[in-house]
């Protein structure tokens, strides 16, 4: 390509909330002679989970040790396979006060909300621990605990309040933004946004469908998009919650269409998991792989 690497990201820049200029950007990409991604024979998809602002180190509420070298890779993946890569789908977590999984939901005996990362368990509210601040939310959150813990997953974790709307934590990190906007427009391909995480009642960690939720909604629209690729790579933070929830809606939702799941592969090196789930998250993912076909490889090892 005409433009260098260093033209669109800056990477003394990753996780510093510094953008870069867009429209320059968007100028030297229309100056690239690229095919646009309608005319791909294989066509390719990024799925970019979360990569926003209060994720990353040093300026984070959540951060993910490790996210700006994520970032550094997974936009130089990018760049090195810009003619191949037909389509960018970025899910974006978008939350507001007063949600279950966020501190002023809940108050303990004397009055006090609790601190992050407090497991809330449902015997907790049947035996008082905690209590919602809220009277009018109690029978809907005693529910949500119930069948979360009935159906075997995660145990509700308080988080530090993160990707408020309208923040600047819920952005999408400068210097990826940039390359994102650079490859739409040197394909000439809008970006696919999908927002998650709305509903003040239920957690949703996965870009498909909430840990419970009594409406059983699910993301078809993000399914049916996925469906129409050859291959998907998905990247993205933290490796050890949103990215896992996410592959493992996918592939549970085409678990009987092995030449959907096979299709699929992890750019490792493009993502972290949350500190003191390392190991699992590893283990997690070998799972995935001897039970659906998926790939995990590096970036480094991926040319499209």
């Amino acid at each position: 390509m005409k433009t260098r690497y260093e033209q669109i990201v800056d990477v003394r820049k990753i996780a510093s909330e510094k953008g870069g200029d867009i429209p320059a950007i968007l100028s030297l990409a229309e100056q690239e002679q690229i095919l646009p991604a309608a005319s791909d024979k294989k066509r390719t998809l990024l799925l970019a989970i979360d990569v926003q602002n209060d994720f990353m180190e040093s300026i984070g509420s959540l951060p993910v040790a490790g996210s700006r070298a994520d970032v550094q890779r997974l936009t130089q993946w990018i760049y090195n396979n810009m003619a191949s890569l037909t389509q960018v789908m970025c899910s974006l977590d978008c939350h507001s006060l007063r949600q279950i999984f966020h501190a002023d939901w809940w108050v303990d005996k004397q009055g006090n909300q609790p601190k992050p990362f407090t497991v809330i368990r449902h015997k907790d509210l049947i035996d008082g621990t905690w209590t919602v601040a809220n009277s009018d939310t109690a029978e809907q959150s005693l529910v949500y605990l119930k069948n979360l813990e009935a159906e075997g997953r995660k145990e509700l974790c308080i988080w530090p309040y993160h990707c408020l709307e309208g923040s600047s934590g819920a952005q999408l990190e400068s210097q990826f933004t940039n390359m994102l906007y650079f490859h739409s427009a040197a394909r000439r391909v809008k970006p696919l946004l999908v927002y998650k995480g709305q509903d003040p009642y239920t957690e949703m960690y996965g870009i498909i469908k909430a840990e419970y939720d009594d409406n059983k909604f699910v993301n078809h629209a993000v399914l049916e998009a996925i469906q129409a690729y050859d291959a998907i790579y998905i990247a993205g933070q933290a490796s050890s919650h949103c990215v896992l929830a996410s592959a493992m809606q996918i592939l549970e939702y085409f678990a009987e269409d092995k030449a959907i799941t096979s299709r699929i592969t992890l750019l490792i090196d493009c993502m972290s998991p949350i500190a003191g789930f390392e190991e699992a998250t590893l283990q997690a993912f070998e799972s995935l792989r001897e039970k659906y076909g998926i790939q995990i490889k590096k970036s480094t090892d991926v040319i499209l």
